[in-house]
């Protein structure tokens, strides 16, 4: 997709707001005196179109990285976005998943990336839609991986019995829903499998958790670990992959129900060109992302059936 085809929103709010000026001053027009005389000094002045401010681009991004790792990852796609369609960007962030729903349920953001699970809740609950997902390394499933530490004796999650464990966020999939559900398949709770456990709020901070030996064990995002092991080579000194999950469909980009198709129409073609560009392209391998493309519901029906098993859907 080239930039030049594509219309600025600013553009399009100037074009909407002369359109509005000059219909009222014909209804005004149209309902006068036709006797009486149009006093040009009362009239209440204009505003010059240019000096309308376009409304921020707020993008919020669920705590799948911790609030630096996400402002690293991020920030230069917002700008990018929000440079498109001439609109300064605001990256939004929250502690947990489901404050990040709660926004988009308020129409408080304008899009928003978020986990799968996150995802099931607030579509089955109508407040947020699906609008792109993403291709990373030729797929668009992931997965969730049970990690160690490097020298811990385990070779599978049996062995982490009397073990600490660390959860990511209450609502994730691959960091708290898919081991619960495996636990359930032993006849067992996360309460009386493990000694102790406790919540990070995101996956880059279960892995340091396990690398820095302080909890025995995490379930984490195969992507946000393969994203940490590529920046950081010597993590992988420190931890051990035990087994992986198998595959889900992959977090998903969601606008607002109710969104109107015009904006969606809009947000869909931004994130689906930019592969297109150049500085979209580098947007992309910094974000370890192939392109966007468009998804379907249908995906995450194994992820609503073991949140649903869980309890855990809410």
């Amino acid at each position: 997709m080239s930039r030049h085809r594509r219309t600025p929103f600013a553009v399009l709010v100037r074009l909407l707001t002369v359109l509005a000026l000059s219909l009222a001053g014909c209804s005004a027009l149209g309902v006068a005196d036709p006797n009486s005389s149009l006093d040009f000094s009362l009239r209440e002045p204009i505003p010059e179109v240019g000096s309308i401010e376009p409304q921020p681009l707020r993008i919020a991004v669920a705590a799948v990285l911790s609030p630096e790792g996400t402002i690293e990852s991020y920030a230069e796609l917002a700008k990018y976005l929000g440079e498109q369609l001439g609109r300064p960007a605001q990256l939004v962030q929250r502690r947990t998943y489901a404050e990040v729903n709660a926004l988009i349920a308020a129409n408080e953001v304008d899009i928003a990336f978020v986990c799968t699970s996150a995802y099931v809740v607030g579509h089955d609950q109508s407040i947020m839609d699906l609008l792109v997902i993403p291709v990373i390394g030729g797929e668009t499933v992931y997965r969730s991986t049970l990690i160690v530490p490097a020298s811990s004796s385990a070779r599978s999650l049996e062995d982490l019995r009397g073990a600490s464990f660390a959860f990511t966020d209450p609502m994730s999939h691959t960091g708290r829903v898919y081991p619960t559900y495996v636990l359930l398949q032993f006849g067992e709770s996360p309460e009386d499998f493990f000694s102790k456990t406790i919540f990070t709020y995101s996956h880059d901070r279960a892995i340091e958790a396990v690398a820095a030996r302080v909890v025995d064990g995490a379930a984490v995002d195969d992507l946000v670990l393969s994203y940490m092991l590529r920046r950081n080579p010597d993590l992988a000194t420190r931890i051990r992959v035990l087994e992986s999950s198998p595959d889900f469909g992959i977090p998903p980009v969601v606008v607002p129900s109710g969104t109107p198709a015009a904006v969606r129409a809009v947000f869909e073609e931004l994130l689906m060109g930019l592969d297109d560009d150049p500085a979209g392209r580098r947007i992309l391998v910094d974000l370890g992302v192939d392109r966007f493309v468009r998804g379907t519901d249908e995906a995450y029906d194994g992820v609503r059936m073991m949140a649903k098993e869980t309890g855990l859907g809410s």
